[in-house]
Formats: structure tokens, sequence, C-alpha cells
């Protein structure tokens, strides 16, 4: 596999790349547009989104917030710059709001998503944009408003299709139900968490984006850094020297005994750390890509290396167990050995006949919209 490797995004016909470009980084500056020490500074950035198109990267992730505007007027640039606009995929988002004393510039009421989409429009420098995303969930627009803002963007053709970031699995659930109900667009994708260190969406949505359609888009897919190696407990570097002395949180007794593993099994299959935990998240179930960041066109190198080698069986279930998390209820009813003793009790049943064929049209949506290869027909 590899980067000019395509694979259709949940149940649509938006062909891209199993990894996305990152671009939060873009732009020497915080989230709210105050000058900083990371990131990458405009050369830098255009190097690295150089090499990522030049290795067949198509997928460019950014948002209206990052960098505070920064990041999505650099990607305006370089696409314009390069003539690639037909031939790449953007993602933004909306929901940040970058200006203090205005509720109305944030969150996901109609008001602000049309302010919104004709900001990012014009410092994208394009008329459409092709994924775009709402960012984090508000607790309080309807999901009717939402889902009637975007179908009206996509019929304006501001927007190509839609998608969901950081929300609730029943908001997500809801979503997809009503815009069918009603014939508006339908997300295609949820933008979430996955990471060997970070396994919580795996009960709720991994199932739910398999049966709605929902391509998983990973991000932070390396845990801040961690499962690079970069950063240990009580070490040097952005995570070690947070100013709470937590590491954010990531330096837990459950992700060292990751790392230690990942350790151990990187050295076993002659690959980095960080090649070998982004490996095994794009051959997760219903992973459609993971999204990687990069300061510097080495760190990029390596992770797009990730898609060229095929984990060993015992590597995968190593990584597994280790990463593993309890099932949280009610998904610990629904584990296998114990519905066999309270619904199946002294009977074998299987969820279709073991002939079965599905329908024609069933693997063009099971194995192409969540990135698992078509298997070959007679």
């Amino acid at each position: 596999m590899s980067l000019d490797h395509y694979f259709l995004l949940g149940r649509s016909g938006l062909r891209v790349s199993r990894m996305a470009l990152g671009t939060m980084t873009f732009g020497n500056a915080g989230i709210r547009g105050i000058e900083g020490s990371w990131g990458s500074d405009r050369a830098d950035a255009r190097a690295i989104f150089d090499r990522y198109v030049a290795a067949g990267g198509n997928f460019i992730d950014t948002a209206d917030s990052y960098a505070g505007g920064l990041s999505e007027s650099l990607i305006g640039e370089f696409v314009a710059e390069a003539g690639l606009r037909d031939q790449l995929v953007i993602a933004t988002k909306f929901s940040n709001n970058l200006h203090p004393g205005n509720p109305n510039a944030g969150g996901n009421g109609r008001k602000n998503i049309m302010r919104a989409i004709d900001a990012s429009l014009k410092r994208l420098k394009t008329d459409y944009i092709d994924l775009y995303i709402l960012h984090t969930w508000d607790r309080i627009t309807p999901v009717e408003e939402v889902l009637r803002t975007l179908d009206d963007l996509t019929r304006a053709g501001k927007i190509r299709y839609a998608g969901l970031s950081d929300v609730p699995g029943w908001y997500a659930a809801r979503a997809v139900t009503l815009a069918e109900a009603h014939a508006l667009a339908r997300p295609i994708s949820l933008q979430l968490p996955w990471s060997l260190a970070e396994r919580s969406i795996e009960p709720e949505f991994v199932p739910l984006a398999r049966e709605l359609g929902l391509g998983i888009t990973a991000w932070s897919p390396l845990a801040m850094g961690l499962l690079s190696g970069k950063y240990r407990a009580g070490g040097q570097g952005r995570l070690s020297q947070d100013a709470s002395g937590s590491g954010l949180g990531l330096f837990t007794d459950r992700n060292m005994a990751i790392v230690a593993t990942l350790e151990r099994v990187a050295a076993e299959a002659g690959r980095s750390m960080a090649q070998v935990a982004l490996n095994w998240l794009v051959n997760r179930p219903s992973a459609a890509a993971a999204i990687i960041g990069a300061s510097r066109i080495t760190q990029l190198e390596d992770n797009i290396a990730a898609l060229g080698f095929t984990l060993a069986p015992d590597h995968v279930a190593a990584l597994d167990a280790v990463s593993a998390i309890p099932l949280p209820y009610p998904y610990s009813l629904f584990a296998d050995d114990y519905q066999a003793g309270i619904l199946n009790t002294g009977t074998s049943v299987g969820d279709k006949p073991p002939q079965y064929q599905p329908p024609l049209f069933l693997p063009e949506v099971r194995d192409y919209a969540f990135g698992q290869p078509k298997p070959p027909r007679d």
C-alpha cells in the first residue's frame, strides 16, 4: 500500500489516501493566532506539502481555527501555486470561535456556518470545499438545523461532502438517520481520536461507522508523539515538561506498557515505533485514514513509510493485547462468550449461512468504503 493507493471515504464516491496530511502546525502561531514556538513556518510547511503530494497523497486536513486561520491561508496559497485544486481533497472545519465577544462566531448554528464557510473559502482561495466538517458538538444547536445548513451548502456547490468530528455516537447516528429520512446530504465521515493509546471509540463508534457508512479519519494517531518514542515519563520534551507535570495525562502505567511493547515490536520488525503504530491503526476495521502531522520532512517520510509493510500476526496480537481496554456497559453484555451462554445455550449460531454470498452491491460499499481491499470475484 502507498499514498497513491486510494479508497472511498465512507459510503461515498470520494477517493482519498490512507494518510491525510494534518496541517494544524502549518503557520508558526497558536490556536488563536498568537505567535508561538511550535509549528512550521511557510517554507517548511511548503516543503512538507510538496513532499506529501509528490508521494501521491491527495487528502489535506485543516480547520478555520488552526493557527488562527493561517493554516487555511497557507494551504490556499500552496494549492493555487501548484495548480492542484481538482487533484486534491481539501477538508476543513467549523465550530471554534476566534472572535471573543461574538457568540455567533462559534458553535454550529446556521449563522456561524454561513459566516465560517465564506471565510474559509476566501482563505483557501477556492470556490468549493471537498469535505466540510463540524469540528465539535456544541450541545445546543438542533441537529436538524446543522443538517439543513450543510445540505443547503451542498446544493449551492460550496461543499461537496459533509462530515462530523468529536460528537457523541447518538448524535452521529441521529444525523445520518435524519438525513436519509429527509433526503438531505448525509455525513460521510467521522473524525475522532484513535491510536494504540486511545481506543475508547472502538465499542461504540467503530460498529456505528460500519453500519451507517461513515469512514473514520483518526486524529492524533501517535498520541501527541508518545507512540513515536519521542517522550518518556520524567524525560525531556513538550509532554514531559508541561506545567502540570502529568504529560497531559499520557504518562500512565497502561501507556508506558504500550510504549514498551511497541518499542519491542518495532525493533523486531526493523521499523520505527511511529511506523508500527500507524501501520497498526490504518489496518483497523473502519479506519479510513490516519491524519498525520509533521514539522519536518524526515518526520513525514517516516510516517509515509508506515504504509509499506505488513505486521506479523504475533506482533499485531501483542499490540492488541497490551492496548486492550475493558468493555464498558452495555458492551460487556455483547461479548461472544457471554452471549453464547445466555442467548445461544447449547447451540452454535452464526450471523450468516456458511455459503452466504452477499448481494453484488455490498462489496462496493463494505470493502471500499471502510478501507478494506475488495476480494476477487469469479
